[in-house]
């Protein structure tokens, strides 16, 4: 089932008090990025965190699953998304524990 244009939507409205947040399609289902860096993914009209210990202590009981077939288990956010502040603490705990992104190469000019 692909995911939902929909839901994506709502999951960008129910955690835009993390910072700065943006989706990426890819691949048929979407990164989730907070201040540049991917914090999860939604497949599946399901929401997937990244399993980081350092944001775990803020959920009760974490609920695992992998987001696609193959995958390793993530994060399943499903009743946290009716709390948006909630979730939103949770992004920025995690976006906090990740390193910052590397920045990109240049792109070499083309010769004629």
């Amino acid at each position: 089932m692909p995911t939902d244009a929909a839901f994506v939507d709502h999951v960008l409205d129910q955690i835009h008090g993390a910072g700065v947040v943006a989706v990426r399609k890819m691949f048929g289902a979407y990164g989730v990025y907070c201040d540049g860096k991917v914090v999860g993914l939604i497949c599946h009209n399901q929401f997937f965190l990244k399993p980081l210990p350092e944001a775990l202590a803020l959920m009760g009981a974490p609920v695992y699953a992998p987001p696609y077939p193959g995958a390793r288990p993530h994060l399943l956010l499903a009743e946290e998304l009716d709390a948006p502040d909630r979730v939103a603490r949770f992004l920025r705990a995690f976006a906090e524990a990740l390193p910052a992104p590397k920045p990109k190469k240049p792109k070499a000019a083309k010769k004629v």
